[in-house]
């Protein structure tokens, strides 16, 4: 389904969710092992630019988080739940054809694909978790600096509801990167030096956070906050955990111990932060493809 176009727009592909919501949906339409992309809030699949590749082997689909980039605001307002997000992942999923998946969630995007793994477990083939957790996202921040475990939802919530203040002067510095980053991909190009695939990723995902109405941001980052802890034992299913020893937002040792409690969980720690797609998009890719392997997927 395609939203109306506006005059001299093209139309934008797009899917509506079980509450009736229009939310744009993307696919690399690539022949290859069935994935569903459940992004970070915000994050545009071009945070993936390997996904992009016609030899990458994976048929992935995604979509845009409810009032962002062009995916419409739902009636009700309070249609934010992480469990409103499952909603959105299931209809992208039914509407690119596929029955049974990958999932491969990044940060509260983590916790998406759980939730709906949760509901049907019979459609997910396994789970590619990087930077998040199943449940209770907020109970991961801060890890690195060593803030009290009983501090660390408080303070999350209010660094979420400042976002609508801090987001848009932060988003006005980002947006002067994105030509600094695109000038900086020509010249390496000109040099007849093949771009990192990361700085392609870097610029457009700057550009969609430049973009966004930071206090409808903030309400659904603060949404996602409300998510119960969640026991995992339905996820019988493959999973690999991806921590960055140095996330702000996912404590590699709390993101260790989902993987202990996980049936069938394999851990992977990198130096890195929050942003590992784009700090290690060959190394997550190949984690994808194992993932892939070790499922009957790969059979």
């Amino acid at each position: 389904m395609t939203a109306p176009a506006r005059p001299g727009q093209k139309a934008l592909p797009g899917v509506v969710s079980r509450d009736g919501t229009w939310v744009r949906s993307w696919d690399n339409e690539v022949a290859g092992y069935p994935v569903v992309i459940s992004n970070g809030m915000g994050a545009p699949p071009a945070a993936w630019p390997l996904l992009t590749d016609p030899e990458c082997g994976v048929h992935a689909v995604s979509w845009y988080h409810r009032g962002l980039d062009a995916s419409a605001l739902p009636a009700n307002p309070g249609h934010i739940t992480v469990d409103d997000h499952a909603d959105d992942l299931e209809a992208v999923m039914d509407g690119a054809g596929i029955d049974r998946a990958l999932l491969l969630g990044w940060s509260v995007g983590v916790n998406v694909a759980f939730a709906f793994a949760r509901r049907h477990p019979e459609r997910v083939a396994g789970i590619l978790a990087v930077g998040g957790q199943p449940g209770d996202p907020f109970r991961i921040l801060f890890g690195p600096t060593g803030v009290l475990r009983e501090l660390r939802e408080p303070l999350g919530r209010v660094g979420a509801w400042s976002l609508r203040f801090v987001g848009p002067p932060v988003a006005a510095g980002v947006s002067m990167l994105v030509p600094l980053l695109d000038a900086t991909r020509a010249l390496v190009s000109a040099a007849g030096v093949p771009a990192p695939p990361a700085l392609r990723a870097a610029s457009a995902v700057a550009q969609e956070f430049a973009t966004h109405p930071w206090t409808w941001y903030s309400r659904l980052v603060l949404a996602a906050a409300d998510q119960e802890p969640m026991d995992t034992s339905f996820a019988t299913f493959p999973v690999t955990v991806v921590a960055g020893v140095l996330d702000n937002l996912a404590a590699a040792d709390d993101l260790q111990r989902t993987a202990r409690d996980l049936p069938d969980a394999r851990f992977v720690s990198l130096l890195g932060g929050h942003f590992l797609p784009l700090q290690y998009p060959g190394r997550l890719h190949r984690e994808l493809l194992d993932l892939a392997a070790r499922t009957d997927l790969g059979a």
